[in-house]
């Protein structure tokens, strides 16, 4: 398998409105929805998505969290009323979700089963708000996006991965040992922030925008005391044979090789808890506490003190972890798999570099091309850590918009490595990934949008003319619905009848 596997990537944008600071979040995110929906012809209304099967309290550890203990982020099975415009929620014909998550506009990519793939559909999402900023901005003052996780303030939001795996692998296998290799990624996966603490009370600069904000090692929160281990239960697939990891941790990754690694590493890492070959105790003492003293030290000389006695830089644990993933592809010869040997060219380059000598990575690592634009700025005009400056080119870094964006002038200027094309980024915007379900559920939106009543990550729910009952389409196997298995019944479908009656040919309905 190497690194390959279903996986995706859900992304809150933070939001702004020129001149208005206190303006309502969520009324200003389900502008943005609505803006998109609209111009491009997609229905954004409460009725577009299937809230049936999610079951957000669902712990992994086997227990239901009670509805009148959680938090009301927690419950996102709940939609409220029809005409509520903070709840605009649609979906693609790209097969991601486009919503309003509390306070934020969100981009839910459709399911993949490569790192690269995730790239690409993680960056059409970029597009996707972009476009809904330049249609808003007709309307001056414009609302505006920015591709970060905290706005400096003391607010943090979201951007989660979600892994399937195997039920049959022991939860507690997973936190055991995937808990240290989180504790490390940020070095490679830190989108860089200027201050430290939730709030950015004290002065300087960290590696990681989201590691002051968590709280606790395992838990199924995800806006307050957050964990290092998240714990929701809700596989959106076959109960019994998948669980999907829900990662909270990572940042939002504007570097192509940051993105690569944050999501080929970890599929690599799980794969190794999923075939029992981890077989040394890596667990970290003081998890928490690492985690922050880790993502505040851009010299990467913090050492991490494990549970055995051992002491080890970050650098030094993801290395072992190389050792431990590389040693398991010799022995499965999934080493020569081109997505499998791309990750691992890039993971072993870049923790070179950053042993060598941190700023050589700036062309692909996001909180070390950050560091050296901030430094210059630091160099030519003699700022300290605190001056607002720094602070607003840290936001402006992640503004969506091609021609203020400073990570996005720079791309454009060649400053960072690329791994994939602005062609295949720009066609993902509409397109789904060919080899997972979201090829079916966005193909069928496309053609028989009009006839789709709701959808989720698992069905989808349609009318047919001249009959009252609705027909839901299950897709609890996340890798059938591809272009192999439905594309030519698909494109053969007259209307949504005619769709429906084929898949009852095919047994697929």
């Amino acid at each position: 398998m190497g690194v390959q596997r279903v996986m995706g990537i859900e992304t809150e944008y933070g939001i702004s409105l020129t001149g208005a600071p206190h303006a309502n979040p969520m009324v200003l995110s389900g502008q943005v929805v609505t803006a998109y929906a609209q111009a491009h012809g997609v229905r954004a209304a409460r009725g577009s998505w299937d809230y049936a099967d999610e079951a957000p309290l669902r712990d992994a550890r086997g227990f239901d969290m009670g509805r009148g203990v959680a938090h009301p982020s927690q419950l996102t099975d709940e939609w409220g009323s029809d005409d509520d415009p903070t709840l605009a929620n649609v979906v693609l014909t790209n097969g991601a979700r486009l919503y309003v998550d509390h306070a934020h506009p969100e981009y839910s990519s459709p399911e993949v089963t490569t790192p690269r793939d995730g790239l690409i559909w993680d960056r059409a999402g970029e597009l996707v708000m972009r476009d809904a900023v330049r249609r808003l901005a007709a309307s001056p003052p414009g609302i505006n996006l920015y591709k970060n996780n905290t706005d400096g303030k003391g607010s943090s939001y979201g951007t989660h991965e979600n892994y399937l795996m195997s039920r049959t692998t022991p939860f507690a296998d997973i936190v055991a040992h995937l808990t240290p290799f989180f504790i490390a990624r940020a070095v490679m996966c830190g989108s860089g922030r200027v201050g430290i603490g939730v709030d950015s009370r004290v002065p300087g600069f960290q590696l990681a925008q989201r590691s002051d904000f968590f709280e606790v090692e395992v838990g199924l929160e995800t806006t307050l005391k957050r964990p290092i281990i998240n714990t929701r239960d809700e596989p959106h697939a076959t109960a019994d044979k998948y669980r999907r990891l829900h990662v909270i941790l990572g940042d939002a990754n504007h570097c192509d090789v940051a993105g690569l690694l944050k999501l080929g590493t970890t599929s690599l890492v799980l794969e190794l808890i999923e075939a029992g070959a981890i077989r040394e105790r890596l667990a970290v003492r003081n998890p928490i506490a690492t985690l922050q003293a880790i993502s505040h030290d851009p010299t990467l000389r913090q050492l991490v003190e494990l549970e055995d006695g051992r002491r080890l830089t970050a650098v030094q644990l993801l290395w072992r972890y190389v050792e431990l993933v590389s040693a398991h592809l010799a022995a499965t010869g999934e080493a020569d798999e081109p997505h499998t040997a791309q990750v691992m060219h890039w993971w072993v380059h870049v923790l070179t570099a950053l042993e060598r000598d941190p700023s050589s990575a700036a062309k692909e690592v996001d909180w070390v091309g950050k560091l050296a634009v901030l430094q210059a700025y630091r160099d030519r005009d003699g700022l300290e850590w605190n001056s607002p400056q720094l602070k607003a080119i840290d936001i402006q870094w992640s503004d969506v918009r091609d021609d203020k964006g400073i990570f996005n002038k720079l791309r454009a200027a060649g400053r960072f490595t690329e791994l994939v094309t602005a062609t295949e980024v720009a066609a993902a915007v509409s397109a789904p990934p060919e080899d997972t379900r979201a090829y079916f559920r966005g193909r069928a939106l496309e053609r028989f949008g009009d006839d789709v009543v709701a959808a989720s990550w698992d069905s989808l729910i349609v009318e047919i003319p001249g009959q009252r009952a609705l027909h839901r389409i299950p897709m609890m196997e996340p890798q059938r619905g591809t272009k192999e298995h439905v594309g030519d019944l698909l494109e053969a479908s007259a209307d949504i009848a005619d769709l429906i009656a084929r898949l009852r040919a095919d047994g697929a309905a």
